[in-house]
């Protein structure tokens, strides 16, 4: 009888659960896309990585889609077109306050922040057989690749060798083709602002010689006082390459989700993903940052409400009503 008893109980909680779960996703969607970025990239990795990890746990059809990185996913994320994407807070801000190339005089205000990701930094990487090893040795009138168009990278990085005097030919593409064009001669540097170690980078240290150039104190200095970002180290175990940490800036990186998603499944969404960290870092070493102590990083966007509650019950995050979107 007591055994019995135990197993009608544990049945009964059982299908407490299972009903409970049936309601919390009343107005879920069947499926989901992820906005990334182009091939080669950090963030395509990452996303898609995350992505599928959340359609396993949650049972539900899901994936990244190859996009133009941040601008375009804010854009995709607002409209609806992607439930889900990956920003940087540079681009956010743009998008928030309409000068998103994209579509200028539109306010994004349709896409909340969801969780932290990583911190972008911002690396130059050239053929070591070129002789550049430093942002003074890149020739007047060099070809730099800046990633696509409308990237973080290709809206912040031709800017930053601007004001460090650098005089270019801009070019864009995916990084895996521009990782190419490297290696065939037909450009002298790419300028990557992706998560480390970028795709595109470690294959080339596999096929080729490379230089992956730091800035100096004096670079960094003229970078930090111009733009939206922090100081980093690329740490040396980063890249075969490296015999030590190299200086560099970042900015840092969020997941977002439409406004407008239940509830219930961006909190889900969000549950999948902070809940362990170690299999984040097996999909991508970037996830190293995706932790719930970085909610703070946000100054940006609205909250999720989903997303907030999560914070709020797990990492004790204190955020304003005024920073969650309805409230």
């Amino acid at each position: 009888m007591k055994f019995t008893l135990m197993t009608g109980t544990a049945m009964i909680v059982a299908l407490g659960a299972s009903m409970a779960t049936a309601m919390d996703r009343d107005g879920w969607p069947e499926s989901f896309t992820v906005g990334t970025a182009s091939q080669g990239g950090t963030y395509f990795a990452y996303g898609s990585g995350w992505a599928n990890l959340v359609a396993e746990e949650l049972g539900l059809s899901g994936g990244g889609e190859v996009t133009g990185g941040p601008m375009q996913n804010m854009a995709l994320v607002h409209t609806g077109d992607a439930q889900f994407g990956m920003t940087t807070m540079g681009p956010a801000a743009e998008s928030l306050g309409g000068t998103n190339p994209i579509a200028p005089g539109l306010q994004m205000t349709g896409a909340c922040a969801m969780f932290p990701m990583y911190q972008t930094p911002f690396s130059v990487t050239a053929l070591s057989s070129s002789g550049i090893s430093s942002i003074a040795d890149i020739p007047d009138g060099a070809k730099i690749g800046f990633g696509p168009a409308g990237s973080t990278s290709d809206t912040y990085f031709p800017r930053m060798m601007e004001t460090l005097g650098v005089n270019f030919e801009r070019r864009n593409g995916g990084w895996s083709d521009l990782g190419g064009q490297l290696q065939d001669g037909l450009l002298d540097v790419i300028a990557f602002a992706a998560g480390v170690p970028v795709p595109a980078v470690s294959q080339l240290e596999v096929q080729t010689d490379v230089n992956i150039i730091e800035f100096t104190g004096e670079e960094q200095a003229k970078i930090l006082e111009a733009f939206p970002v922090s100081e980093f180290m690329i740490g040396a175990d980063t890249y075969s390459t490296l015999t030590k940490d190299a200086t560099s800036v970042s900015m840092w990186n969020f997941a977002i989700a439409n406004c407008d998603l239940p509830a219930s499944f961006v909190e889900a969404v969000v549950d999948v993903v902070m809940s362990d960290n170690a299999r984040m870092v097996g999909i991508h070493k970037a996830a190293r940052s995706t932790l719930p102590e970085n909610w703070d990083k946000n100054g940006v966007l609205q909250w999720h409400p989903g997303a907030a509650a999560w914070f709020k019950e797990n990492a004790g995050a204190d955020i304003p009503d005024s920073m969650i979107h309805g409230m």
